[in-house]
């Protein structure tokens, strides 16, 4: 095969809630829903985009066909790093919206600010820096 056919990777995250999923990535992170599944007037799956990056969501069914009734959160255990420009401006439009994220710092050369889906899903936003390891970011700066 001369030519890649693999062309990207896209999580797909199951959710106990969408509308709660949707609050958090859409109007909590700034991600867009570029494609979408409606059963009965309620989006079951969804494809959310934010710049170059995309994942999907879809609400698992409680009962009846394809149900699944978790033992825990759906997310622990389960982290996707996205890389960004300037994780500072992510956190701080994060914040500004009342989002809960952590305070950045450097770790392995990057800018990391952290934060926590209402599933358990740890998303990581990243971007590369020549600040020192360990720096801790300080508002204002």
């Amino acid at each position: 095969m001369s030519e890649t056919n693999v062309t990207e990777a896209v999580p797909f995250f199951k959710v106990s809630n969408m509308e709660a999923a949707l609050r958090f990535y859409v109007e909590g992170l700034g991600f867009e829903m570029t494609q979408k599944w409606v059963v009965d007037g309620k989006v079951r799956w969804c494809r959310l985009e934010h710049g170059g990056a995309a994942m999907m969501l879809q609400e698992f069914p409680r009962e009846g066909h394809d149900s699944w009734v978790p033992e825990c959160k759906v997310g622990e255990g389960v982290s996707v790093c996205f890389i960004c420009q300037d994780a500072l401006a992510l956190y701080r439009a994060f914040r500004s919206r009342g989002v809960d994220a952590s305070t950045p710092m450097v770790g392995n050369g990057m800018w990391v600010t952290s934060l926590t889906d209402p599933d358990g899903y740890r998303i990581d936003f990243e971007s590369d820096t020549d600040a020192e390891e360990e720096s801790v970011y300080e508002e204002g700066s």
